[in-house]
């Protein structure tokens, strides 16, 4: 075989390598803006739902999307396109309204008119309080090892979704509320931690969500690990992945 031969081999050999890395990336771009979207949960505020550790995927099309379901949030277009408004109970990644960028994971509580309001830890919607029934504690295992026995309780809203959450502080500061009248295009969000959780309840902080900022709803977990971990530190993934996690759908 010639050198010219195997020069012109080699290159097409590289053009080829290419091709395949853009068509790669043209297609998790894809993936990403318009079905599923990794996020990873830094906080505690959904816990016993969600652990700081968590991996999981959110899926963009659920709600339609609107100009925060694109990188920097690109002002292509104004409200939502193909939108569906999400369910009571849904746990949804959204952008904070206060600033338009950061990234919040809360699960929907009010709906557009509903009256929303806090009386000494029972949750009450239009009125009426939630059903909300004592359950076994939830264990916590600190990074230091030591475990915490949290009083976990389980609500279940009218549409008759159900889902755990923990009280750690009885008439803590965001158990007793003023009624909150959800505006128009807008939903009242809460974290599952309820004592841990800057939410809907706190106007200045969070406040009501419009439905511009939702970015997808939580799926799926593809990852878990302890929370003082490394993600990179694969050599200590046998010890350190919480594997009884992975793939559990988020409720």
């Amino acid at each position: 075989m010639s050198v010219e031969v195997e020069k012109s081999e080699a290159k097409s050999g590289v053009k080829d390598t290419i091709r395949v890395v853009i068509h790669a990336l043209i297609l998790a771009l894809v993936v990403r803006v318009f079905l599923f979207q990794p996020f990873n949960i830094p906080s505690g505020s959904m816990i016993p739902t969600l652990l700081i550790g968590d991996y999981l995927f959110v899926s963009k099309y659920s709600y339609g999307y609107s100009r925060y379901s694109f990188p920097f949030g690109l002002d292509l277009f104004a409200g939502r396109v193909w939108a569906k408004e999400p369910d009571r109970g849904d746990v949804v990644v959204f952008k904070l309204p206060r600033d338009n960028q950061t990234d919040y994971i809360k699960r929907v509580i009010g709906l557009p008119g509903d009256e929303i309001q806090m009386v000494h830890g029972v949750l009450n919607i239009n009125g009426e309080p939630v059903p909300k029934v004592r359950i076994d504690d939830y264990v916590l295992t600190e990074p230091s090892g030591r475990e915490r026995h949290l009083t976990r309780y389980q609500e279940t809203l009218p549409n008759g979704v159900s889902y755990p959450v923990l009280d750690l502080v009885q008439d803590g500061f965001g158990d007793n509320t003023e009624i909150f009248q959800v505006p128009e295009n807008h939903f009242f969000m809460m974290g599952d931690n309820r004592d841990n959780s800057t939410d809907s309840r706190f106007l200045s902080e969070v406040g009501f969500v419009p439905f511009e900022n939702l970015v997808g709803k939580a799926q799926i977990i593809f990852f878990s690990m302890n929370e003082d971990s490394s993600f990179l530190e694969f050599w200590h993934w046998p010890t350190s992945v919480r594997w009884q996690r992975i793939f559990q759908v988020v409720h």
